[in-house]
């Protein structure tokens, strides 16, 4: 039946290109959509059964350049998928709308390759609906937006149960049979998975497939040890799961596929999902799973809000109707789900994004549902798959285009990755026993970083017993390198500013968080010129669209030979948060790193509980769980050139200082000032 429909839609479809029913300027964007439309037909019936091996390397690039070249950054201008471009051609009433359904329409590309014929017919079918509405008259707005909205609560339950599944079910195994089924010294295999194939997946293919077995194995040991520590530090027991969530960037499908064996001797299926296609099943510009190339992140960006179209009281029920409904039926295949493995990469260019008016927006009243939603929808996936029985693991390798020096900053990074944690075990217990003295510690910044924050600590009452801050050496966070706590907010106050960072893919220049009794009580960047654009832009990326957020996290990171190699080869703003936090001291706005794992017992090398697991915010789960998590930890990091002094302030009025002018100078931590000696003067 739905082979039949397709068909039809098909030959519906084709008929578009020649028909003269809808009048210019609506004409020209239905036909050129409509041609987009029959290209992942033809690409759908070319991939069957097609022998990848035997293709001509060009001719697979060429095919991939098409499907994406319209939204790449040269051809973005005249773009229906650019909101500008859509509303000087189509005009200010439908043309937002009509390049919100262009976005939506161009996931068909990756439902193509994995030959999923019932995703491309209910695209082909929403197109046609839209398309028939624009015949003879021009429609009402409100007319096409309820085609959009019925859409989405009709298929709702057709995308976002087959996005739970493919978390929780090995027998969602597309990727898995790529890496597992493909000769990986060839990146042919690359164009297999229907993603945007740049020159950084080819490189990085290459490169991945030249290094030494030995090499391969070392990178996925890391990776995968860091996993089964998480299990064993957080005493959570590994064998009652099944299953382990690999996130990755394509072209490390070596190392992956290493992993995946890794995995598997510890009796855990890999489930290995695709960054979410729809606008149903994405959020926001961010990408959750494994993808290729960002074929324009300007794109993504002008789409994160394209759900405004049908965010309202109705489809978020639905949606978490549907998400306890899938999640009840598969009970078994969530409680055996073990937790994500990320790899991260960086050394992309920096991403500044500029806002358009054009764009669709959320109202105030849909970001409130959204927060709402996130609130519900992890309570769901908290009852099937329990936060206190899972864990997690992320590293991060850099892509060749970091620079020219890309493979001798792949090999510094190896290193890092494996730094010896038995020295940073020793030299952070040392700073750990002057923090846990304290009932506070100062944070100063220097030069033009006017950080002065004040961040109060957990008060221990059996000091021989309890510890404040986790003694974190590389196993859930790779590369070693940092204590942590969860701050106190009652008197946690002052001013946060970083001169530059870069935070999930976006760069923010002099960007200041303020803090009262541990909550933000301003904030500000200058990315633009108008104040107000900026604020815009910090609460929509770091506070998620909450009016506030707590300080869930304190930390002191030490891994001076990541800082050091930063400045060395002058990619410090590309490092990911996870290098990048280990580089100094940061602070996490939103969730504590225990969130939903509270009443899990921890215990630092030393034999010592980390008792400072909850916050004044967390804590209202024993009432009011809707009230206890925000659904976001972004973790914001001074670097040590930006920094004046780190002091633990102690009770009886006696200060121990941890770091001063970037150095550290508590006794027992000096070996941590060796590797600044490579920097230059």
């Amino acid at each position: 039946m739905m082979k039949e429909r397709y068909a039809l839609a098909k030959e519906r479809v084709g008929g578009i290109l020649t028909e003269e029913t809808v009048k210019e300027p609506y004409r020209d964007y239905f036909q050129k959509t409509a041609a987009f439309l029959l290209m992942l037909a033809e690409v759908q019936e070319k991939i069957q059964g097609r022998d990848w091996g035997s293709l001509d390397p060009e001719e697979l690039n060429e095919e991939n350049e098409k499907l994406y070249q319209d939204i790449l950054p040269e051809r973005y201008g005249t773009s229906y998928g650019n909101p500008a471009f859509a509303k000087e051609t189509l005009g200010g009433t439908f043309g937002p709308f009509l390049s919100a359904l262009y976005s939506e329409l161009r996931g068909g590309i990756v439902y193509a390759f994995e030959e999923q014929v019932e995703f491309l017919t209910i695209l082909n079918e929403l197109f046609i609906e839209v398309y028939n509405s624009f015949e003879q008259e021009e429609p009402q707005y409100q007319t096409v937006r309820d085609i959009f909205y019925w859409y989405a609560i009709d298929y709702c339950e057709v995308f976002a149960a087959h996005r739970v599944l493919e978390q929780i079910d090995p027998k969602c195994s597309f990727a898995m049979d790529i890496i597992c089924g493909s000769d990986l010294s060839d990146p042919k295999y690359l164009y297999r998975y229907g993603e945007y194939i740049s020159k950084n997946e080819i490189e990085t293919a290459k490169f991945i497939g030249e290094l030494p077995e030995e090499t391969v194995r070392m990178m996925a040991d890391v990776y995968t040890e860091g996993f089964r520590k998480g299990f064993v530090l957080g005493n959570k027991d590994l064998t009652k799961k099944s299953t382990v969530n690999i996130r990755f960037k394509l072209g490390f499908e070596r190392v992956v596929k290493q992993a995946i064996e890794n995995f598997q001797s510890m009796g855990l299926a890999p489930t290995i999902y695709r960054s979410g296609a729809s606008v149903l099943t994405k959020r926001g510009a961010s990408r959750n799973g494994y993808f290729g190339g960002i074929p324009n992140k300007q794109f993504d960006y002008d789409h994160k809000d394209d759900q405004m179209l049908f965010l309202d009281k109705h489809y978020v029920e639905r949606r978490l109707e549907v998400l306890k409904t899938v999640y009840e039926q598969n009970k078994e295949l969530a409680a055996g789900f073990a937790g994500p493995a990320v790899m991260e990469v960086f050394g992309e260019t920096p991403f500044a994004p500029r806002k358009k008016e054009e764009a669709l927006a959320l109202t105030k009243k849909q970001e409130e549902l959204l927060l709402s939603f996130d609130g519900k929808a992890s309570q769901i996936s908290n009852t099937y798959m329990p936060g206190d029985e899972r864990s997690f693991t992320i590293i991060s390798y850099p892509v060749p285009e970091i620079g020219d020096q890309f493979r001798e900053i792949f090999e510094e990074v190896i290193r890092i990755n494996t730094l010896d944690s038995d020295l940073y075990l020793q030299v952070q217990q040392k700073m750990i026993d002057a923090l846990d003295r304290g009932e506070a510690v100062r944070i100063l910044g220097t030069g033009t970083n006017h950080t002065d924050l004040t961040v109060q600590l957990y008060r221990l009452n059996d000091p021989e017993k309890e510890t404040i801050f986790e003694n974190c050496v590389a196993d859930v966070n790779i590369p070693v390198g940092e204590v942590f706590t969860s701050p106190v907010l009652q008197g946690t106050n002052g001013v946060l500013h970083v001169s530059r960072v870069y935070l999930n893919g976006l760069q923010y220049k002099d960007l200041e968080i303020c803090f009262a009794d541990g909550m933000i009580s301003g904030y500000g960047c200058k990315n633009f010129a108008d104040p107000n654009v900026c604020r815009d832009y910090v609460k929509e990326n770091i506070l998620f669209n909450h009016e506030t957020l707590p300080l869930g996290e304190f930390a002191i990171g030490t891994n001076t030979t990541a800082y050091v190699a930063g400045r060395k080869y002058g990619i410090e703003e590309k490092y990911p948060i996870l290098i990048a936090e280990k580089t100094g001291p940061h602070f996490a706005v939103g969730d504590t790193c225990y969130s939903y794992s509270e009443d899990t017992e921890v215990y630092n090398p030393d034999g010592k509980e980390i008792v400072a697991r909850d916050n004044e915010v967390s804590i209202l789960r024993k009432g009011h769980p809707e009230q206890a998590y925000m659904h976001c930890h972004t973790d914001i990091t001074i670097p040590y050139d930006e920094l004046g002094s780190i002091t633990v302030l102690c009770a009886d009025g006696n200060e121990i200082p941890i770091l001063r002018d970037g150095r550290f100078v508590l006794p027992g931590t000096e070996v941590l000032n060796k590797a600044f000696d490579g920097l230059k003067s």
